[in-house]
Protein backbone atom coordinates (compact mmCIF):
# COMPACT_ATOMS: atom_id res chain seq x y z
CA UNK A 1 0.00 0.00 0.00
CA UNK A 2 1.65 3.15 -1.17
CA UNK A 3 1.05 7.16 1.04
CA UNK A 4 -0.11 9.77 -0.95
CA UNK A 5 2.30 12.75 -0.68
CA UNK A 6 -0.60 14.42 1.31
CA UNK A 7 -0.47 11.82 3.90
CA UNK A 8 3.36 11.75 4.07
CA UNK A 9 3.31 15.69 4.54
CA UNK A 10 0.74 15.67 7.39
CA UNK A 11 3.12 12.93 9.10
CA UNK A 12 6.23 15.43 9.06
CA UNK A 13 4.09 18.03 10.27
CA UNK A 14 3.04 16.29 12.81
CA UNK A 15 6.39 14.73 13.44
CA UNK A 16 8.06 18.23 13.87
CA UNK A 17 5.04 19.55 16.32
CA UNK A 18 5.21 16.33 18.68
CA UNK A 19 9.33 17.46 18.66
CA UNK A 20 8.74 21.13 18.94
CA UNK A 21 6.70 20.44 21.87
CA UNK A 22 8.86 17.80 23.54
CA UNK A 23 12.15 20.57 23.07
CA UNK A 24 9.61 23.36 24.90
CA UNK A 25 8.55 21.17 27.99
CA UNK A 26 12.02 20.30 28.13
CA UNK A 27 13.40 23.74 27.90
CA UNK A 28 10.29 24.96 30.46
CA UNK A 29 11.04 22.43 33.44
CA UNK A 30 14.83 21.38 32.77
CA UNK A 31 16.49 19.79 35.62
CA UNK A 32 13.42 19.02 37.35
CA UNK A 33 13.48 17.26 40.69
CA UNK A 34 10.66 15.71 42.15
CA UNK A 35 10.54 12.86 44.58
CA UNK A 36 9.77 9.62 42.75
CA UNK A 37 10.33 5.71 43.72
CA UNK A 38 13.28 3.84 43.56
CA UNK A 39 13.41 0.98 41.41
CA UNK A 40 15.40 -1.06 44.58
CA UNK A 41 12.67 -0.13 47.24
CA UNK A 42 9.04 0.00 44.86
CA UNK A 43 6.34 -1.38 46.31
CA UNK A 44 2.46 -1.42 45.78
CA UNK A 45 1.84 0.12 48.69
CA UNK A 46 3.56 3.25 47.21
CA UNK A 47 1.48 6.91 47.07
CA UNK A 48 1.61 7.63 43.57
CA UNK A 49 -0.74 10.50 43.96
CA UNK A 50 1.22 11.80 47.00
CA UNK A 51 4.64 12.03 44.86
CA UNK A 52 2.94 13.87 41.80
CA UNK A 53 1.51 16.09 43.95
CA UNK A 54 5.17 16.44 45.35
CA UNK A 55 6.30 16.95 41.62
CA UNK A 56 3.61 19.25 40.70
CA UNK A 57 4.02 21.58 43.97
CA UNK A 58 7.73 21.35 43.55
CA UNK A 59 9.58 24.85 41.98
CA UNK A 60 11.26 24.07 38.80
CA UNK A 61 15.14 24.82 38.65
CA UNK A 62 17.04 26.07 35.24
CA UNK A 63 20.24 26.35 36.70
CA UNK A 64 21.63 26.92 40.04
CA UNK A 65 20.28 30.78 39.82
CA UNK A 66 20.92 31.69 43.74
CA UNK A 67 24.58 30.42 43.08
CA UNK A 68 24.36 28.23 46.43
CA UNK A 69 28.07 27.37 46.96
CA UNK A 70 27.54 23.50 47.64
CA UNK A 71 30.15 21.45 49.41
CA UNK A 72 31.16 17.45 49.83
CA UNK A 73 33.54 16.60 52.01
CA UNK A 74 35.12 13.53 50.48
CA UNK A 75 37.31 11.48 53.59
CA UNK A 76 37.54 7.76 54.49
CA UNK A 77 36.93 6.67 58.19
CA UNK A 78 39.05 8.02 61.61
CA UNK A 79 40.71 11.03 59.37
CA UNK A 80 39.28 13.89 61.16
CA UNK A 81 35.98 14.34 59.13
CA UNK A 82 33.18 14.92 62.47
CA UNK A 83 35.85 17.70 63.00
CA UNK A 84 35.97 18.98 59.52
CA UNK A 85 32.20 18.24 59.18
CA UNK A 86 31.43 20.86 62.55
CA UNK A 87 33.78 23.72 60.96
CA UNK A 88 30.45 23.78 58.49
CA UNK A 89 27.49 22.43 61.15
CA UNK A 90 28.73 25.66 63.01
CA UNK A 91 27.77 28.33 60.12
CA UNK A 92 24.55 29.83 60.49
CA UNK A 93 23.75 29.69 56.84
CA UNK A 94 25.27 26.64 56.14
CA UNK A 95 22.52 23.30 55.75
CA UNK A 96 24.88 20.35 57.52
CA UNK A 97 24.39 16.95 56.45
CA UNK A 98 26.73 13.98 58.44
CA UNK A 99 26.55 11.21 56.24
CA UNK A 100 23.58 10.69 54.37
CA UNK A 101 24.75 7.91 52.07
CA UNK A 102 24.91 5.44 55.10
CA UNK A 103 21.30 4.84 53.79
CA UNK A 104 22.28 3.78 50.56
CA UNK A 105 24.73 1.66 51.90
CA UNK A 106 22.87 -0.21 53.92
CA UNK A 107 19.79 -0.65 52.36
CA UNK A 108 21.05 -1.84 48.86
CA UNK A 109 24.59 -3.59 50.10
CA UNK A 110 24.14 -4.60 53.61
CA UNK A 111 27.98 -5.82 53.92
CA UNK A 112 29.44 -3.54 51.48
CA UNK A 113 32.18 -3.40 53.55
CA UNK A 114 33.44 -7.00 53.21
CA UNK A 115 32.58 -6.63 49.45
CA UNK A 116 35.37 -6.14 47.37
CA UNK A 117 33.01 -6.39 43.60
CA UNK A 118 33.40 -3.96 41.77
CA UNK A 119 29.40 -4.53 40.48
CA UNK A 120 28.82 -3.86 44.09
CA UNK A 121 30.60 -0.40 43.88
CA UNK A 122 29.02 0.74 40.64
CA UNK A 123 25.81 0.38 41.94
CA UNK A 124 27.00 2.48 45.12
CA UNK A 125 28.02 5.12 43.51
CA UNK A 126 25.30 5.18 41.12
CA UNK A 127 22.49 5.88 43.94
CA UNK A 128 25.01 7.33 45.92
CA UNK A 129 25.29 10.34 42.91
CA UNK A 130 21.75 10.64 42.59
CA UNK A 131 20.93 10.89 45.99
CA UNK A 132 23.44 13.86 46.57
CA UNK A 133 22.06 15.33 43.84
CA UNK A 134 18.92 15.58 45.27
CA UNK A 135 20.03 16.42 49.08
CA UNK A 136 21.72 19.56 47.14
CA UNK A 137 18.35 20.22 45.51
CA UNK A 138 17.09 20.33 49.05
CA UNK A 139 14.57 17.40 47.99
CA UNK A 140 15.26 15.41 51.39
CA UNK A 141 12.22 13.34 50.25
CA UNK A 142 14.34 11.20 48.19
CA UNK A 143 16.06 10.04 51.08
CA UNK A 144 12.61 8.01 52.09
CA UNK A 145 13.49 5.55 49.44
CA UNK A 146 16.63 4.57 51.75
CA UNK A 147 15.57 5.28 55.05
CA UNK A 148 14.11 1.11 57.04
CA UNK A 149 11.34 1.26 57.74
CA UNK A 150 10.18 3.73 55.30
CA UNK A 151 8.85 7.12 56.57
CA UNK A 152 5.37 7.78 57.48
CA UNK A 153 3.75 10.81 56.27
CA UNK A 154 7.18 12.14 56.09
CA UNK A 155 8.16 11.51 59.16
CA UNK A 156 11.22 9.03 60.71
CA UNK A 157 13.11 8.33 64.17
CA UNK A 158 15.84 6.86 62.06
CA UNK A 159 18.07 8.95 60.13
CA UNK A 160 21.62 8.03 61.06
CA UNK A 161 23.24 10.15 63.37
CA UNK A 162 20.43 13.53 62.42
CA UNK A 163 22.02 14.86 66.05
CA UNK A 164 25.33 15.60 63.93
CA UNK A 165 23.56 18.50 62.29
CA UNK A 166 22.60 21.56 64.04
CA UNK A 167 20.13 22.45 61.16
CA UNK A 168 17.92 19.35 62.15
CA UNK A 169 18.00 19.96 65.42
CA UNK A 170 16.93 23.60 65.34
CA UNK A 171 13.57 25.43 64.83
CA UNK A 172 11.77 25.29 62.67
CA UNK A 173 12.76 21.41 62.09
CA UNK A 174 12.37 21.00 65.98
CA UNK A 175 9.72 23.40 67.59
CA UNK A 176 9.87 21.63 70.88
CA UNK A 177 13.65 23.67 72.10
CA UNK A 178 13.16 26.60 74.49
CA UNK A 179 16.25 29.32 74.42
CA UNK A 180 18.45 27.34 76.70
CA UNK A 181 18.43 24.28 74.22
CA UNK A 182 20.28 26.14 71.79
CA UNK A 183 23.20 24.31 72.34
CA UNK A 184 22.47 20.56 72.41
CA UNK A 185 24.64 17.43 72.88
CA UNK A 186 24.18 14.75 69.62
CA UNK A 187 22.43 12.15 71.77
CA UNK A 188 19.74 15.32 73.38
CA UNK A 189 18.94 16.09 69.88
CA UNK A 190 17.16 13.03 69.22
CA UNK A 191 15.11 12.89 72.82
CA UNK A 192 13.97 16.61 72.63
CA UNK A 193 13.10 17.05 68.99
CA UNK A 194 11.40 13.69 68.46
CA UNK A 195 10.78 12.17 65.09
CA UNK A 196 12.27 14.18 61.78
CA UNK A 197 9.94 15.84 59.66
CA UNK A 198 11.71 15.55 56.33
CA UNK A 199 8.67 18.02 55.21
CA UNK A 200 10.39 20.82 57.74
CA UNK A 201 14.13 20.20 57.22
CA UNK A 202 13.39 20.41 53.10
CA UNK A 203 11.79 24.10 54.30
CA UNK A 204 14.62 24.60 56.46
CA UNK A 205 17.32 23.79 53.80
CA UNK A 206 16.07 25.71 51.45
CA UNK A 207 16.53 28.79 53.72
CA UNK A 208 20.00 28.19 53.96
CA UNK A 209 22.68 29.89 51.63
CA UNK A 210 24.92 26.65 50.95
CA UNK A 211 24.74 23.04 51.76
CA UNK A 212 27.36 21.27 52.73
CA UNK A 213 27.62 16.95 53.21
CA UNK A 214 30.51 14.46 54.87
CA UNK A 215 30.89 11.21 53.57
CA UNK A 216 33.42 8.41 54.02
CA UNK A 217 31.26 6.18 50.90
CA UNK A 218 32.63 7.87 48.19
CA UNK A 219 36.19 6.32 47.32
CA UNK A 220 37.73 8.96 45.02
CA UNK A 221 37.13 12.53 43.46
CA UNK A 222 36.52 10.97 39.99
CA UNK A 223 33.42 9.13 41.32
CA UNK A 224 32.09 12.71 42.01
CA UNK A 225 32.75 14.21 38.39
CA UNK A 226 29.12 14.08 37.18
CA UNK A 227 28.10 15.84 40.27
CA UNK A 228 31.07 18.54 39.81
CA UNK A 229 30.65 18.94 36.29
CA UNK A 230 26.73 19.51 36.65
CA UNK A 231 25.90 23.23 36.19
CA UNK A 232 23.03 23.46 38.11
CA UNK A 233 25.31 22.33 41.60
CA UNK A 234 28.36 24.51 42.05
CA UNK A 235 29.87 21.76 43.60
CA UNK A 236 33.25 22.06 45.64
CA UNK A 237 35.19 19.22 47.09
CA UNK A 238 37.29 19.61 50.21
CA UNK A 239 39.43 16.24 50.26
CA UNK A 240 40.50 15.59 53.63
CA UNK A 241 43.54 12.87 54.14
CA UNK A 242 45.44 11.73 57.22
CA UNK A 243 48.62 9.94 57.31
CA UNK A 244 47.55 6.09 56.81
CA UNK A 245 49.50 4.98 60.27
CA UNK A 246 47.36 7.44 62.30
CA UNK A 247 43.72 5.90 60.53
CA UNK A 248 45.50 2.36 61.08
CA UNK A 249 45.82 3.30 65.06
CA UNK A 250 42.58 5.24 65.32
CA UNK A 251 40.50 2.33 63.64
CA UNK A 252 42.12 0.04 65.74
CA UNK A 253 41.25 1.52 68.51
CA UNK A 254 37.35 2.54 67.82
CA UNK A 255 36.75 -0.73 65.47
CA UNK A 256 38.17 -3.01 68.51
CA UNK A 257 35.99 -5.91 66.65
CA UNK A 258 36.83 -5.88 62.56
CA UNK A 259 40.69 -4.63 63.75
CA UNK A 260 40.78 -7.66 66.10
CA UNK A 261 44.15 -8.63 64.51
CA UNK A 262 46.01 -6.02 64.02
CA UNK A 263 45.47 -5.65 67.90
CA UNK A 264 46.62 -9.21 68.38
CA UNK A 265 49.46 -8.04 66.44
CA UNK A 266 50.21 -4.83 68.00
CA UNK A 267 50.02 -6.43 71.71
CA UNK A 268 51.75 -10.12 70.58
CA UNK A 269 54.47 -8.81 68.28
CA UNK A 270 53.40 -12.23 65.83
CA UNK A 271 51.77 -11.08 62.60
CA UNK A 272 48.37 -13.37 62.24
CA UNK A 273 48.52 -15.34 58.82
CA UNK A 274 45.16 -14.23 58.25
CA UNK A 275 45.37 -10.93 58.58
CA UNK A 276 43.18 -8.69 56.26
CA UNK A 277 45.92 -6.29 54.64
CA UNK A 278 43.41 -4.92 52.48
CA UNK A 279 41.66 -2.87 55.55
CA UNK A 280 44.82 -0.77 55.56
CA UNK A 281 46.15 -1.07 51.53
CA UNK A 282 42.79 -0.10 50.39
CA UNK A 283 42.89 3.62 52.11
CA UNK A 284 46.75 3.72 50.58
CA UNK A 285 44.68 3.16 47.14
CA UNK A 286 42.22 5.25 46.90
CA UNK A 287 44.09 8.38 48.85
CA UNK A 288 46.77 8.36 45.47
CA UNK A 289 44.37 7.66 42.88
CA UNK A 290 41.93 10.30 43.74
CA UNK A 291 44.64 12.46 45.11
CA UNK A 292 46.90 12.11 41.93
CA UNK A 293 43.70 13.53 40.14
CA UNK A 294 43.51 16.25 41.93
CA UNK A 295 47.57 17.18 42.26
CA UNK A 296 47.27 16.45 37.84
CA UNK A 297 44.72 19.63 37.69
CA UNK A 298 42.34 18.24 35.69
CA UNK A 299 39.98 20.99 33.54
CA UNK A 300 36.94 20.14 34.95
CA UNK A 301 38.61 20.57 38.47
CA UNK A 302 39.59 23.95 37.98
CA UNK A 303 38.14 26.22 41.50
CA UNK A 304 36.39 22.54 42.65
CA UNK A 305 38.94 21.11 44.62
CA UNK A 306 40.77 21.60 48.25
CA UNK A 307 43.36 18.92 49.54
CA UNK A 308 43.55 19.22 53.42
CA UNK A 309 45.57 17.05 55.14
CA UNK A 310 44.27 16.48 58.96
CA UNK A 311 47.53 16.89 60.35
CA UNK A 312 47.71 20.63 59.04
CA UNK A 313 44.47 21.40 60.68
CA UNK A 314 45.01 20.16 64.15
CA UNK A 315 48.06 21.96 64.45
CA UNK A 316 46.36 25.64 63.22
CA UNK A 317 42.51 25.14 63.16
CA UNK A 318 42.06 28.45 63.26
CA UNK A 319 44.62 29.46 59.99
CA UNK A 320 43.38 26.85 57.68
CA UNK A 321 39.60 26.88 58.16
CA UNK A 322 39.84 30.63 56.82
CA UNK A 323 41.78 28.53 54.25
CA UNK A 324 39.10 26.30 53.48
CA UNK A 325 36.38 29.06 53.37
CA UNK A 326 38.08 31.41 51.43
CA UNK A 327 38.33 28.48 49.04
CA UNK A 328 34.86 28.14 49.44
CA UNK A 329 34.03 32.04 48.85
CA UNK A 330 31.88 31.84 51.62
CA UNK A 331 32.00 34.49 54.97
CA UNK A 332 33.68 33.09 57.88
CA UNK A 333 31.08 33.73 60.82
CA UNK A 334 31.59 33.96 64.45
CA UNK A 335 30.07 31.21 65.21
CA UNK A 336 32.62 28.64 63.62
CA UNK A 337 35.41 30.72 65.35
CA UNK A 338 34.14 30.36 69.00
CA UNK A 339 33.85 26.63 68.27
CA UNK A 340 37.52 26.04 67.33
CA UNK A 341 38.33 27.84 70.16
CA UNK A 342 36.23 25.62 72.04
CA UNK A 343 37.18 22.60 70.64
CA UNK A 344 40.86 22.28 69.70
CA UNK A 345 42.25 23.30 73.10
CA UNK A 346 40.54 20.21 75.25
CA UNK A 347 41.48 17.19 76.66
CA UNK A 348 40.21 13.63 75.12
CA UNK A 349 38.52 12.54 78.03
CA UNK A 350 36.19 15.96 77.52
CA UNK A 351 34.84 14.27 74.52
CA UNK A 352 31.31 12.26 75.62
CA UNK A 353 31.85 9.24 72.46
CA UNK A 354 34.32 7.63 70.59
CA UNK A 355 33.58 10.29 67.40
CA UNK A 356 33.32 13.30 69.75
CA UNK A 357 34.86 16.35 68.33
CA UNK A 358 36.56 18.06 71.71
CA UNK A 359 39.96 17.58 71.79
CA UNK A 360 43.48 18.98 72.05
CA UNK A 361 43.77 18.86 68.40
CA UNK A 362 47.50 19.41 67.98
CA UNK A 363 48.15 16.89 70.20
CA UNK A 364 46.12 14.28 68.42
CA UNK A 365 47.77 14.49 64.91
CA UNK A 366 50.62 12.65 65.85
CA UNK A 367 49.03 10.25 68.51
CA UNK A 368 49.62 7.35 67.05
CA UNK A 369 53.56 6.96 67.68
CA UNK A 370 52.56 5.88 70.75
CA UNK A 371 49.90 3.54 70.19
CA UNK A 372 51.69 1.66 67.48
CA UNK A 373 53.85 -1.46 67.37
CA UNK A 374 57.30 -0.25 65.02
CA UNK A 375 56.75 -3.35 63.41
CA UNK A 376 52.69 -2.42 62.31
CA UNK A 377 54.64 1.07 61.06
CA UNK A 378 57.32 -0.25 59.75
CA UNK A 379 54.77 -2.72 57.57
CA UNK A 380 52.34 0.30 56.78
CA UNK A 381 55.44 2.28 55.46
CA UNK A 382 56.42 -0.43 52.93
CA UNK A 383 52.31 -1.15 51.64
CA UNK A 384 51.75 2.79 51.85
CA UNK A 385 55.21 4.04 50.66
CA UNK A 386 53.92 6.00 47.65
CA UNK A 387 50.92 7.69 49.49
CA UNK A 388 53.19 8.56 52.24
CA UNK A 389 56.06 10.81 49.74
CA UNK A 390 53.16 11.74 47.83
CA UNK A 391 51.35 13.37 50.78
CA UNK A 392 54.63 14.60 52.58
CA UNK A 393 54.57 12.43 55.53
CA UNK A 394 57.72 11.60 56.48
CA UNK A 395 58.89 7.82 57.70
CA UNK A 396 60.78 6.52 60.66
CA UNK A 397 63.64 4.02 60.35
CA UNK A 398 63.80 3.17 63.93
CA UNK A 399 61.39 3.12 67.01
CA UNK A 400 63.56 5.61 68.52
CA UNK A 401 62.94 8.32 66.02
CA UNK A 402 58.99 7.09 65.54
CA UNK A 403 58.63 8.14 69.46
CA UNK A 404 61.09 11.41 69.17
CA UNK A 405 58.94 14.09 69.71
CA UNK A 406 61.30 16.52 68.45
CA UNK A 407 61.22 14.93 64.67
CA UNK A 408 58.18 15.81 63.38
CA UNK A 409 56.94 13.57 60.41
CA UNK A 410 54.55 15.60 58.60
CA UNK A 411 56.95 17.53 55.82
CA UNK A 412 55.95 21.40 55.49
CA UNK A 413 53.94 21.42 52.41
CA UNK A 414 51.26 24.40 50.68
CA UNK A 415 48.49 22.24 48.76
CA UNK A 416 47.19 25.37 47.09
CA UNK A 417 43.72 25.06 45.63
CA UNK A 418 43.06 24.78 42.01
CA UNK A 419 42.09 27.92 40.85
Amino acid sequence: MQCSWKAVLLLALASIAIQYTAIRTFTAKSFHSCPIPNPVNCSLSQDTDVAERLCDESPTFSYNLSRKTHVLILATTRSGSSFVGQLFNQHFDVFYLFEPLYHVQYTLIPKLTQSKSTTDRRVMLGASRDLLRSLYDCDLYFLENYIKPQPVNHTTDRLFRRGASKALCSPPVCESLGAIDLHLEEGDCVKKCGTLNLTLATESCREHGHVAIKTVRVPEVNDLRALVEDPRLNLKVIQLVRDPRGILASRSETFRDTYRLWRIWDGTGRKPYNLDVTQLTTVCEDFWNSVSTGLNRPPWLKGKYMLVRYEDLARNPMKKTEEIYDFLGIPMDSNVERWIQNNTRGDRSSSKHKYGTVRNSAATAEKWRFRLSYEIVAFTQHACQHVLAQLGYRTAASEEELKNLSISLVEERDFLPFS
